[in-house]
């Protein structure tokens, strides 16, 4: 299989930054790298209202950084196959790249 080409790379990574760099986005992540959630646990645990954690939940899916499947009504988050993470931190793997995040609190 080919890689992609560095420019394609590049672009890969500063999307991923761009998405890290929202500390409302970090926050969910950290959350999702200690299980699933539904979107309300997230509102809860972060004081947030729905509207806002929907937002960033698409945007974050748009990312490939967590998936999402449905369990009749309900819609249950978590980290994606590119996206590990422990309790301090995070590893992203984005365009042969890998990206980590640690000593996160």
């Amino acid at each position: 299989m080919a890689s992609k080409p560095q420019h394609e790379s590049v672009a890969d990574l500063c999307n991923l930054f761009k998405l890290l760099s929202d500390p409302t986005r970090l926050e969910i992540l950290m959350q999702l790298s200690q299980g699933e959630f539904t979107v309300t646990d997230i509102c809860e645990s972060l004081n947030l209202p729905q509207p806002t954690v929907s937002h960033h939940l698409g945007l974050l899916r748009m990312g490939h950084c967590i998936v999402n499947k449905r369990n009749g009504k309900t819609v249950i988050y978590s980290l994606s196959e590119t996206s590990k993470g422990t309790k301090n931190s995070l590893r992203f793997i984005v365009g042969g790249s890998s990206v980590t995040l640690s000593d996160l609190a």
